[in-house]
């Protein structure tokens, strides 16, 4: 992926080297094993664990967490290794892309876009929804419109889940904006409404919901593609690497890993092959009007 490395974005807030704080678990903390449980969990159902409620909850979790070598001074500064200093400038470089990219649209639309933010922590952060950890991996919380992830998910998604690449780690934020525009265009109020007067399609509506941001991301991944710029836009390989991503947080696939079964009826983000072809819906059309998941069969 092409992009000027360097910048930071003013709509990032580094919590970083606030200390974070672990969860209590009789005394103690979860073992990597329940890490990776909480990952995977989370990854199905982390569009519900906010968003349903006011408040958010706190979600027991390891005390471990971000990346290998970046830790916090006792003053609060924030010490980085140089990996997740270019972790840093490439979610600057998508925040921002991304979201002039959805200013651009919203004007056409003739309506106002109003930037998220993007919290970057270690360990664990107070929200808007609730207490949240690393293991949760990255969510977007409609309550206070921002983004939150912990670096060192980005090592899980290439190492656990099988999809490097910058690609994929922009792939990740992309799609949780997507759920800022929902937040904004109304739809994530509609569908959280529609799920407390039908409990019975909630699963089907929260489906729904993450494709649509499946598509949105690929929205700006078709943005990025007709750059045609010497510093902005994709290399070769690149789309792959967003389809390989979308595909390695399929419901489906998820649960196998998990658990060697498959059961359709809890699924909340989509099939691996439901999250590739929305994502390329977005990315080939570069029309938002293309990402209608509520209308029809999905």
């Amino acid at each position: 992926m092409r992009f000027t490395p360097g910048g930071r974005s003013s709509n990032i807030e580094d919590r970083r080297g606030g200390g974070g704080g672990g969860f209590p678990m009789g005394g103690a903390g979860m073992g990597l094993g329940g890490a990776l449980v909480m990952l995977v969990l989370s990854l199905l159902f982390g569009g519900n664990i906010f968003s349903g409620g006011g408040d958010g909850g706190t979600v027991p979790g390891p005390t471990g967490g971000g990346a290998p070598g970046a830790v916090a001074t006792s003053d609060g500064a924030v010490q980085e290794t140089p990996e997740e200093r270019k972790e840093v400038e490439l979610v600057s470089f998508v925040l921002d892309d991304a979201q002039r990219m959805w200013s651009q649209i919203f004007q056409q639309m003739g309506q106002p876009y109003r930037d998220a933010r993007l919290v970057l922590f270690r360990r664990a952060v107070q929200s808007g929804c609730g207490t949240a950890q690393s293991a949760m991996g990255p969510f977007y919380c409609p309550i206070d419109q921002k983004v939150y992830i912990d670096l060192g998910f980005y090592d899980e998604l290439a190492r656990r889940f099988g999809a490097p690449g910058d690609f994929a780690q922009a792939y990740v934020l992309a799609h949780e904006l997507g759920h800022h525009v929902q937040k904004q265009l109304g739809t994530e109020a509609r569908v959280r409404q529609l799920q407390e007067q039908r409990p019975d399609a909630a699963n089907d509506l929260s489906v729904r919901l993450e494709l649509q941001a499946d598509c949105y991301a690929g929205i700006w991944g078709n943005s990025m593609a007709r750059s045609g710029s010497t510093n902005r836009g994709l290399d070769p390989g690149d789309a792959e690497e967003g389809l390989q991503a979308a595909a390695s947080v399929g419901d489906d696939r998820l649960q196998r890993q998990q658990t060697g079964s498959v059961h359709p009826e809890s699924f909340t983000h989509g099939t691996s092959a439901q999250r590739m072809t929305w994502f390329k819906r977005g990315f080939t059309s570069g029309d938002p009007r293309n990402c209608d998941t509520f209308a029809g069969a999905i």
